[in-house]
């Protein structure tokens, strides 16, 4: 996707339309995965919503991101969807848009008054951004970053259950940044908080946008320094080593925790390998 905040002037008048309604996304799934609906308006699906709001061009073609209203039926082959579920059944492209989509649509539910006079805000013609329609104050999409880390001590990954998991699935430790941190100061604090484990050689992996509903996490690996593994039940509800032959349940692939886990897991099962004569 090229992003931008308003459509240029002969842009095609077909769009892709990014419909939510209570966080889930509108789609016609098929044999062929799922697909947003695209067309001129979003009245001839029967679709009333709020919004819209420009997304930026997807393939040549202008993409918008709007609310559907409380009593707006799934229209006729169509039906709504969680995002998450939405992996792996929409193309890479549009998923992307999907999450900037998701994203947008909470900040614009969240930012509608001035947090500082309580007057209503209005969408900035040129930013991305609202502007308060009395005291002038500007708000732009709110961005939390937050760290995302793998440790190794030697063949084994920490991994931990959080309190906050409906499922039982261990993942990768993560927190979010405070004022005055810095990233790598954020991953030794999070983790001798939650395990009382102490890191070194902190280094970064990657990120990804997690749009729940509005974080950027910033993945990094770490080595084991010192420090046996302590958890108060309130973050975390077990942790422990796992080496690549006994893992316990772990997240979707969609997730930047799953990449890092499976960078793992392929380094340690390359290692065994016998090279061939």
């Amino acid at each position: 996707m090229i992003p931008s905040v308003k459509a240029a002037p002969d842009s095609p008048a077909a769009a892709y339309w990014f419909v939510f309604l209570h966080k889930k996304l509108l789609v016609a799934t098929g044999a062929g995965g799922a697909k947003v609906p695209f067309g001129r308006q979003l009245d001839q699906w029967g679709i009333v919503a709020m919004g819209p709001q420009y997304l930026g061009a997807l393939r040549g073609f202008p993409c918008y991101a709007v609310e559907a209203t409380e009593k707006t039926p799934a229209p006729r082959g169509m039906t709504f969807v969680g995002l998450r579920s939405l992996y792996g059944l929409l193309d890479e492209d549009t998923f992307k848009v999907a999450f900037a989509a998701t994203h947008l649509i909470e900040w614009d539910a969240t930012s509608r008054f001035c947090g500082r006079c309580g007057a209503p805000t209005e969408a900035h013609p040129e930013e991305r951004a609202k502007q308060c329609s009395s005291c002038g104050a500007l708000v732009y999409p709110r961005i939390s970053p937050a760290v995302i880390v793998l440790i190794e001590r030697g063949d084994r990954l920490l991994l931990a259950r959080a309190t906050r998991f409906t499922e039982v699935i261990y993942s990768v430790l993560a927190g979010f940044v405070e004022p005055g941190e810095s990233l790598e100061e954020t991953v030794s604090r999070e983790v001798e908080e939650e395990t009382g484990v102490r890191v070194k050689d902190v280094r970064y992996f990657g990120s990804q946008p997690w749009p729940f509903p509005d974080s950027l996490m910033i993945g990094f690996t770490a080595c084991y320094a010192s420090g046996e593994i302590h958890i108060d039940g309130k973050e975390l509800v077990d942790a422990g080593w796992y080496s690549v032959d006994n893992l316990p349940p772990i997240p979707g692939k969609i997730s930047i925790a799953r990449k890092l886990i499976d960078s793992f897991i392929e380094k340690h099962r390359a290692g065994r390998r016998i090279p061939s004569e």
